[in-house]
């Protein structure tokens, strides 16, 4: 049975990569040397960190500064949960036709996508499930059965369709759920970003995304540790070194609570509305796009490691490793 302790450290340190950043410290040592500058916020969903190697303070600074206005504009697009974003706008809609952004409209579609490689499993609708289920209260509590075969009906990504722009709805009650792909979308942009105003060596870690501009500072790659499931913070049981490239893990012990032995975690199966059950406790995604790298991690991780291996013979541009509840914990799972 894991202790109330290790349960809050998964609930509350989302951070499924926990980068290496030893070597790069704030400030340069040598009068020829970058400024390295961290800075830290709270946005989808999650604690995030980026760290930039600039010319001087004052650059670097400005270039964090930008980063955070742009996390910012991301959230106002894809955060379901807030009255003032777009997604929100979307889910509330009063037609069953609306005009979107370009950038919301790029995410859904890359959505929609996966929906058919992952022959339905990655379901863009799977909010009205998500929202009858809470990890994070503190309260091991299943929801309503009835209401949630109800919510289960109303899961279906078929029934949206996607021209352009347009974005057109087959039933009033669907609403959108974009937290499997957000993330990557947004350290995508924010390394674009980055690489647009000139910045050669950056860190972007969103919790479980990481994304890297170049290598460190000095030159070599970046490391990033692979946080073991369910074990205390810090961890890990591989280094995985990369430059230029994303590393995304999705894992059933970020969000999850316990109940009669059994684990309630936050990767739900569309077809019941429950947790997915195959055994996988997380999928760790190396590759040059992070969006990829999102989709990739999640879909495999509701596919279970066979179908997942099968799928990723079309994607050999990624790298993927899987950890398994039996190589864990004789705890019982769901």
């Amino acid at each position: 049975m894991y202790s109330q302790v290790r349960k809050a450290l998964g609930i509350l340190c989302c951070l499924a990569l926990l980068p290496a950043l030893s070597g790069c410290g704030e400030g340069a040592g040598g009068e020829n040397e970058e400024a390295v500058l961290t800075e830290d916020g709270l946005y989808f969903d999650t604690a995030i960190s980026i760290t930039v190697a600039a010319g001087s303070q004052e650059e670097g600074q400005a270039v964090l500064d930008g980063c955070m206005e742009l996390c910012q504009e991301i959230e106002n697009t894809f955060s379901r949960t807030s009255p003032d974003s777009e997604l929100y706008r979307v889910n509330h809609r009063e037609t069953d036709t609306v005009e979107i952004s370009d950038e919301l409209a790029e995410v859904i579609a890359f959505g929609l996508e996966f929906y058919e490689i992952s022959g339905g499993r990655l379901d863009i609708t799977i909010a009205p499930v998500l929202e009858l289920w809470d990890f994070t209260d503190g309260t091991a509590e299943l929801p309503d059965e009835t209401a949630l075969q109800e919510a289960v009906s109303r899961v279906d990504a078929s029934s949206v369709h996607l021209d352009g722009n347009t974005l057109t709805f087959d039933r009033e009650d669907t609403e959108l759920d974009l937290g499997a792909l957000a993330k990557g979308y947004a350290a995508d942009r924010l390394k674009a970003w980055l690489e647009g105003q000139g910045i050669g060596s950056a860190l972007i870690n969103l919790g479980g995304n990481v994304h890297t501009v170049g290598s460190r500072p000095d030159g070599s790659p970046w490391r990033v540790g692979i946080q073991v499931p369910f074990a205390d913070r810090g961890v890990t049981d591989r280094v995985i070194e990369v430059s230029g490239q994303s590393v995304v893990s999705s894992g059933i012990y970020e969000r999850y609570f316990e109940l009669d032995g059994i684990i309630y975690h936050h990767v739900l199966d569309p077809d019941t509305g429950y947790p997915v059950e195959n055994g996988l406790a997380q999928v760790t995604v190396v590759s040059d796009n992070s969006l990829l790298g999102d989709a990739l991690s999640t879909t495999c991780l509701l596919l279970g490691r066979e179908q997942a291996e099968e799928l990723l013979q079309s994607f050999p541009e990624a790298e993927v490793f899987f950890e398994e509840m039996q190589d864990l914990s004789d705890t019982e799972s769901l």
